[in-house]
């Protein structure tokens, strides 16, 4: 598993050196000879101060006397883009950039021969908006480059926040809750020292996976804070991208781990347990780097759909994968509790565990599906309550975990008495007499 996990790593390595990182807030997009009459490239969330830098170069249109008025780049909200296409299909403008909905950039008209062009435009109406390119002119071909960098203007020196509204409070977040996590590894740490006689391994990779958590949102916390104050991440998003990796293959496999019972009920792992291993350690590779186009990519990424897709169906196989150990460790302890006489500590495990398979169920369904939700019908201003939510719940499934699975908490050496005994087998034939 060890090897499996360093190919892994090396894949991740190896592929982030040919993948082309973006530039956060700020984007760099190429355009060769496309026809399209409308080409979204980002969206952000302005306050009352906001500025949108334009910069065209590399210039090239297909064709002569072509009407440059009905090209260029406007800005335009979500709500008010559905009555615009209502606006085009009523025939009331023939031309997005002349309906009186949209805030119009910049017109090519203004070019007068030139083929590249600077430009400023200020956003004084706070809302979340999108930066489109529209060209009305059929089968006119259009190619340039273009560099769009969005920011707000901040506090009495005007400092530039290249974080949309919604996200600029997100650096702190994520500050705050790596301080947390290294809080609780320190504690960890000393309870593993306190109870050392009672520690299996399980409960060291335990204790890794809390130390990976917490540099990952270190690194999160510090490639956003350089997005926020440059536009750009310069290298610390490779090392979130890296530790984001080990987190998310360290936190699979603990779950898996620990659904099988390895370290505190056998010492061993059975082939069918190292298959889902197999299936899932690979698996969580492809979706990392998934997430690392994802998250690199333009909003509206020709490709973008499709990696997302992608990672969606992988982490839903991931997710999935990771239930069958906790079932067959149910299963083996029902009837070991009906076997071997010892009907009270099997019955402990026994309940210990289906609580565990109902959390993680729990916490896969919020992280996945509520937190998505939250992010839709969240207002642009309070994205980070989203993202908050998905956090303080990964932080409620690890403290679960760390209390349910402490040292002692499955001593096979406590005491059981005899009335003890027999409730718990008087338990298990109510549980068989309701299953039939």
């Amino acid at each position: 598993m060890a090897m499996m996990t360093c190919r892994s790593l090396l894949l991740l390595l190896l592929v982030s050196l040919f993948v082309s990182f973006g530039f956060a807030e700020i984007r760099f997009t190429e355009i060769r000879s496309d026809v399209r009459p409308i080409i979204p490239f980002d969206e952000f969330g302005f306050t009352h101060n906001g500025r949108l830098e334009l910069n065209l170069s590399q210039i090239d249109l297909s064709g002569k006397n072509l009407d440059l008025n009905k090209i260029g780049f406007f800005l335009c909200t979500r709500d008010t883009w559905f009555h615009v296409l209502e606006q085009l299909n009523d025939h009331h403008v023939t031309c997005a950039l002349d309906s009186d909905l949209v805030k119009v950039v910049f017109r090519f008209e203004s070019l007068k021969g030139k083929t590249s062009v600077n430009a400023v435009f200020p956003v004084n109406n706070a809302d979340q908006y999108t930066l489109l390119f529209a060209n009305c002119l059929t089968q006119v071909k259009v190619s340039m480059t273009v560099r769009s960098a969005m920011y707000n203007l901040e506090g009495k020196q005007n400092s530039r926040d290249y974080l949309s509204a919604g996200k600029t409070i997100l650096p702190r977040v994520y500050f705050l809750l790596s301080l947390v996590y290294f809080s609780l590894a320190g504690i960890w740490v000393y309870f593993l020292y306190k109870k050392r006689l009672t520690v299996f391994r399980i409960h060291f990779f335990m204790l890794a996976v809390i130390v990976l958590k917490a540099f990952n949102l270190v690194f999160e916390a510090e490639d956003k804070s350089y997005i926020k104050r440059t536009g750009s991440a310069h290298g610390w998003d490779v090392l979130f991208y890296i530790f984001s990796f080990l987190k998310g293959i360290m936190l699979f496999t603990l779950i898996v781990l620990i659904g099988t019972g390895w370290s505190f009920l056998k010492p061993y792992l059975q082939d069918k347990e190292k298959k889902v291993l197999m299936i899932v350690i690979p698996l969580q590779v492809v979706a990392n780097i998934a997430q690392v186009v994802i998250d690199e990519a333009s909003p509206f990424g020709q490709d973008r759909v499709t990696w997302k897709q992608l990672f969606l169906l992988v982490d839903v196989i991931c997710c999935c994968a990771v239930l069958f150990p906790i079932v067959w460790s149910i299963k083996n302890l029902r009837e070991a509790a009906r076997t071997d006489g010892k009907a009270a500590v099997n019955l402990m495990k026994l309940t210990l565990f289906r609580q565990y398979y109902v959390v993680v169920i729990c916490y896969i369904y919020f992280t996945r599906v509520v937190v998505y939700a939250l992010e839709t019908i969240t207002s642009y201003k309070y994205l980070w309550t989203a993202v908050l939510a998905g956090e303080l719940a990964t932080l409620a499934f690890y403290v679960f975990t760390g209390y349910k699975f402490k040292p002692e908490a499955h001593n096979p050496y406590f005491a059981i008495d005899g009335e003890d005994e027999e409730a718990a087998a008087e338990q298990l034939k109510l549980e068989d007499e309701f299953e039939l």
